[in-house]
């Protein structure tokens, strides 16, 4: 019981370090993997123990989805060179007219479909300078353009593809699992998304056109890239969700289509994808060194010795009824904010593990808890980087959009936990 006790304090000294940012998430969940593991008795050497079944087998249990995010951050890097992610934007901002409303839901369904395949901070600002002056300029008000681009966002990052191999490998659940329910999630984002699109643009009296928007230029000539390449994002979906391929197969498609479809001669076909592949494992980076960390944090939680010692605590807080498991979730949603314990980059991956780990509910059903919170992590968390860029550019106030699109976002997360709750408990 005693050395239960220490390893949920070491869970919440740690959540406290991380929130008060003293120390970085990338630091702190190997700490907690190597505490936990020795805390609850784990040796230390040994074939199973710490050295060993912790630290190293740990930093490379996700490696399959190491390699999926690196080709996904390639062929986002060729979007962004080549300047397709912009193309689309821009396309979708003419088909909008004069007119706010339509202007909205068109880049509100673009953005949706280059953040399918685009991720990382780099990503955002390079669409959010394109997207943000075409709002602003047609009176759409700062912080409805920051709820509009970040629902957008949270939509397309549920069917990037990509993810869902790094879903499956932290849960143990099928392939097909996550994809149903991301899919799920994503039609969830949109409509709330559209919603709050339409509703909030009311609320301001937006009617009319009152300027000309201002579409990305970066000062130089830029060749029109050829509308075939602008399909490129979905290539991956196709093949991947249409016909059953292998992830990054389908994305080595992707890339291939949008050099054939740009129609660049070989030696610049050669340079793009060198340069995009050195600078998509850049934009991968922070993600890969903190998946080496929760495969830790994975390992420890999942050693029989942890899951002994941690095992009565969970099943005396977590339901493991279907309707325990909905109100469980659902009120405490909002816990995946501010790298809470159902934060699936952070602490929520070794809450995930654990529930898996003692068997209180299905793989299916944890993780699928954990990607519906994680709706209300992605759009609304103030500690997000890409959160903070975005308040300061249309200047408001981080907690302001929090404040905002928290009540959308912890009705997709009900809603979600009660999909999973339906038909995986």
């Amino acid at each position: 019981m005693l050395n239960g006790i220490l390893i949920i304090a070491l869970f919440l000294i740690l959540a406290v370090l991380m929130f008060i940012r003293k120390i970085p998430t990338l630091l702190a969940i190997p700490i907690m993997a190597i505490g936990i593991a020795i805390i609850a008795g784990v040796p230390f050497g040994g074939d199973d123990g710490v050295l060993s079944q912790i630290i190293q087998k740990g930093a490379t249990r996700l490696a399959d989805a190491y390699a999926v995010l690196i080709f996904s951050t390639w062929l986002g890097q060729i979007m962004l060179q080549t300047g397709i992610s912009k193309s689309i934007i821009k396309f979708a901002a003419e088909l909008g007219g004069d007119k706010p409303l339509l202007i909205s839901i068109s880049l509100f369904i673009a953005m949706s479909l280059v953040f399918t395949t685009l991720t990382g901070l780099g990503s955002i600002i390079m669409i959010g300078g394109i997207v943000f002056p075409i709002l602003l300029s047609v009176g759409v008000p700062g912080i409805t353009a920051a709820g509009i681009f970040l629902f957008a966002y949270a939509t397309g990052a549920a069917i990037n593809v990509g993810q869902w191999t790094y879903y499956a490998q932290l849960s143990g659940a099928s392939f097909d699992v996550i994809k149903i329910i991301s899919l799920v999630l994503a039609g969830l984002t949109a409509i709330a998304g559209l919603t709050f699109l339409v509703l909030e643009l009311r609320k301001a009296s937006v009617k009319k056109y009152w300027a000309k928007p201002q579409f990305y230029n970066n000062g130089e000539n830029e060749k029109e890239v050829p509308k075939l390449a602008m399909f490129t994002p979905i290539i991956p979906l196709i093949f991947v969700i249409g016909f059953g391929t292998p992830v990054i197969p389908a994305f080595l498609l992707a890339i291939l289509f949008a050099v054939i479809t740009l129609r660049k001669s070989f030696a610049e076909t050669i340079n793009l994808i060198t340069k995009a592949a050195y600078e998509g494992v850049s934009d991968a980076a922070p993600a890969v060194m903190l998946m080496i960390g929760i495969g830790m944090l994975l390992n420890a939680v999942f050693h029989p010795v942890v899951s002994d010692v941690i095992g009565p605590f969970l099943r005396a807080v977590i339901p493991s009824s279907t309707l325990g498991y909905v109100i469980f979730f659902s009120v405490l949603a909002p816990l995946a904010l501010y790298r809470g314990p159902l934060n699936m980059w952070g602490l929520g991956s070794g809450i995930v593990g654990l529930m898996i780990a003692i068997g209180i509910v299905p793989a299916p059903a944890a993780i699928g808890a954990m990607l519906s919170t994680e709706r209300i992590q992605i759009t609304a968390d103030p500690t997000n980087t890409h959160n903070v860029w975005i308040a300061n550019y249309v200047d408001v106030d981080v907690v302001d959009i929090l404040k905002k699109l928290l009540p959308y976002a912890w009705v997709i997360a009900v809603l979600g936990i009660i999909f999973v709750s339906v038909f995986y408990m």
